[in-house]
């Protein structure tokens, strides 16, 4: 994830991860809030959570369909 972008976009692969930018700032848990809600439209899932990496830009995150 890479807070601070000009806007919200999954912008595609990079060494086998998700690269996801989001306008956000990483206080208070705003980025990681709108990672999830970015991630739950794109998928259109049911349910997304971070399952590791809270408070760094390599997360671990469960996608439920």
């Amino acid at each position: 994830m890479k807070p601070n972008a000009k806007k919200n976009e999954v912008v595609g692969y990079e060494d086998d991860c998700l690269v996801v930018k989001v306008a956000a700032p990483p206080r208070e848990g705003r980025a990681n809030k709108e990672l999830l809600k970015l991630l739950k439209k794109y998928f259109k899932a049911k349910k997304v959570e971070i399952i590791s990496g809270h408070a760094s830009r390599l997360k671990v995150v469960e996608i439920v369909k």
